[in-house]
């Protein structure tokens, strides 16, 4: 049975106990997925002087896992994610330096600005090919970096938003210079958005989404709501992006109008090719790797890191990520091997 027919199969009947079984097989928590939160946490005891690098690459993460949402689980391509990071930025920086600092309250608000949207922009998306919808969502965070650009007495213009001050996180823990409170804000609200999309795509919704990315004609065809389902993935993946941007304009409390970038959309398309498409951990993984490289390369040659950053996206193309993760295999084993023996 391929994935396309067990996903049309779920969506027809997901209380069938076939379907069931999958469900719970695909929903199953791995020793490894403990360990990677585990690390996650401990990291704040285990790198205390690397806090503020920690808390950009949490960031990016959950923005890297909105696109994910959409690319990887509905085959919706996007070149203007960062329009969503973009107004989620300036929304939760608008309520905070308009005397609203709860930061719990302006990623609800930030949510909320994207989630709408989102919502409202879906629609152009349900038409056309995978051209036109990048040529749409390029355009909409286009449009919306100039106007944030023109409308500066709102948002600042090309001096950025400024005079963002936030209140303590639960009224109790102040953000510092040293990121310790806007790592572990961060890693929370990633922690916990990550739990529900992870609930969302092994539930019957989800291995409906993988059959509209699949095959949409046969999906239509065997009763699935694609446009509907395409819809709220959409605005979900939105809101997402809104609450990623939200915890960079709270963490670093300032806004510039590079939220709306073309290159911040292309960078995050990179996170997920280098950590994986389709799979959640891919954004997580991807922006570990993103980061690092970015910090390390840019200490040690600042002004081409972007030049070696290609290149190893490059060989990961051509090589491919099976092949690379082959090899490894190749080389750990034995090792493993002899550890055991």
């Amino acid at each position: 049975m391929t994935e396309a027919t067990m996903a049309v199969t779920t969506a027809q009947a997901p209380a069938a106990p076939a379907a069931r079984r999958l469900l719970i097989a695909s929903a199953r928590w791995r020793w490894w997925e403990f360990a990677v939160w585990i690390a996650a946490f401990a990291a704040i005891v285990l790198l205390p002087r690397q806090l503020l690098l920690l808390n950009e690459i949490a960031i990016l993460a959950l923005f890297a896992l909105s696109l994910d949402l959409i690319l990887g689980y509905a085959g919706i391509v996007s070149l203007g994610h960062a329009a969503f990071f973009g107004l989620g930025a300036y929304a939760a920086g608008l309520i905070a330096k308009f005397g609203y600092g709860d930061p719990l309250l302006g990623l609800l608000g930030a949510a909320g600005c994207a989630a709408v949207l989102g919502f409202a922009t879906s629609f152009l998306l349900l038409r056309g090919s995978d051209l036109t919808r990048l040529m749409v969502t390029l355009g909409i965070a286009l449009m919306l970096q100039e106007l944030a650009n023109r409308e500066s007495w709102l948002t600042g213009g090309a001096d950025g938003l400024q005079g963002v001050t936030m209140a303590p996180v639960l009224g109790r823990f102040d953000f510092d210079i040293f990121g310790r409170t806007a790592y572990v804000y961060s890693l929370c609200v990633l922690l916990v958005l990550f739990l529900l999309a992870r609930r969302v795509v092994h539930s019957p919704f989800g291995l409906s989404l993988r059959a509209v990315k699949l095959n949409p004609l046969r999906a239509r065809a065997v009763g699935i709501s694609v446009n509907v389902r395409l819809v709220a993935i959409y605005t979900m993946s939105a809101a997402y992006a809104g609450v990623a941007g939200a915890l960079s304009a709270q963490t670093t409390q300032y806004v510039s109008l590079d939220v709306f970038d073309f290159i911040r959309s292309a960078d995050v398309m990179l996170v997920l090719v280098l950590g994986g498409v389709g799979y959640l951990y891919g954004g997580i993984l991807g922006a570990l790797i993103f980061k690092a490289m970015q910090d390390y390369l840019s200490s040690v040659t600042a002004q081409y890191w972007q030049f070696w950053i290609g290149l190893v996206l490059v060989i990961l193309v051509l090589v491919g990520r099976d092949r690379i993760g082959a090899l490894f295999s190749r080389i750990t084993v034995p090792f493993s091997r002899g550890a055991r023996s």
